[in-house]
């Protein structure tokens, strides 16, 4: 009897097993487009995507548990889950709608966010279309407009706005689709990362918005962002998966694919084209408590892999 051959992704470092077409799906529901992917205290799997319902929950192994999210459909885009006193929660943003939702793991609307109060930025013609959202430790909200006019809002955790900063263009402290945004920990005073993929980098910013550093080393089109046991996972939308050290430096990609994101048609390649130990379109990234990533990928009828650490 032959064994059978383990599909592995990485390198010595970081090496993982391959588990592809992850997620079993009952033949009454289907993806859309996968955007995001999140994991609670009990290693259940959310995945947010263009569909309605638009979020299916699964367990660690993939087996389908239920699925909630009637309201948000087409638009599911930015997916975050924080725990805070009273539980934990997804917040999501809404590209279609234009807003922001709260929502306890059961799918109950907690807090909801529309378009921020600053008239100079917003009106019939420019519109806000949210990508992204994160909570810092005091519990504020940090909202990224990536689709909209690139710029990053601040409200406080009962949803009153404080702030903003931002604007379209190159140089420093300005934005070019602010797509996904994060507030990292890792060194014991709050930072927020924006990943700032029009401009092919990675922006660096204070609480308050202060600019503090630019990470353009290595970069292609960030996502967004995980953090976990010290590390920096980012789903590149041009066919890998990066991971960085604590100080901003390259360990590895993984699955990268240098000819996916140029073949035309792309992101929704013919079936024959994908290989499971490759990547073509990642857009939503987790890691859950015992170090197994979970990447979701930007193609019409989604894509889920699981990569086990060998």
């Amino acid at each position: 009897m032959t064994a059978k051959t383990q599909l592995r992704m990485g390198n010595g470092s970081y090496d993982y097993e391959v588990v592809a077409q992850w997620g079993n799906i009952p033949d009454t529901h289907s993806l859309g487009y996968t955007h995001g992917i999140v994991t609670d205290e009990a290693n259940n799997v959310y995945v947010f995507h263009t569909g309605t319902p638009s979020i299916f929950k699964f367990d660690s192994e993939g087996n389908f548990l239920s699925a909630f999210g009637e309201q948000i459909g087409e638009g599911a885009h930015g997916f975050y889950l924080h725990k805070e006193l009273t539980g934990e929660y997804l917040y999501t943003t809404d590209t279609s709608k234009g807003q922001m939702l709260k929502l306890t793991l059961e799918g109950k609307e907690v807090l909801a966010l529309g378009v921020p109060p600053l008239q100079n930025v917003y009106d019939s013609d420019r519109r806000y279309v949210p990508t992204d959202v994160a909570v810092a430790p005091n519990g504020d909200i940090y909202i990224s407009d990536g689709y909209g006019q690139s710029w990053i809002h601040v409200y406080n955790a009962e949803g009153e706005y404080k702030k903003s900063w931002g604007g379209k263009g190159e140089e420093p402290g300005l934005l070019n689709c602010p797509h996904g945004i994060s507030v990292d920990l890792r060194s014991g005073e709050p930072e927020i990362y924006v990943a700032d993929r029009g401009n092919h980098r990675i922006q660096v910013f204070t609480l308050e918005g202060e600019l503090k550093r630019i990470i353009d080393k290595d970069m292609d089109q960030p996502c967004s962002f995980f953090f976990f046991e010290g590390k920096m996972y980012i789903p590149d939308l041009n066919s890998r998966v990066s991971i960085y050290d604590q100080n901003d430096r390259l360990c590895a990609h993984l699955g990268e694919d240098q000819q996916a994101y140029k073949t035309e048609g792309w992101p929704n390649l013919a079936k024959s084209y994908y290989r499971a130990d490759r990547f073509s379109s990642p857009h939503g990234l987790c890691v859950d408590s015992k170090g197994n990533v979970y990447v979701a990928e930007w193609i019409h009828d989604g894509r889920l892999t699981k990569l086990r650490p060998i």
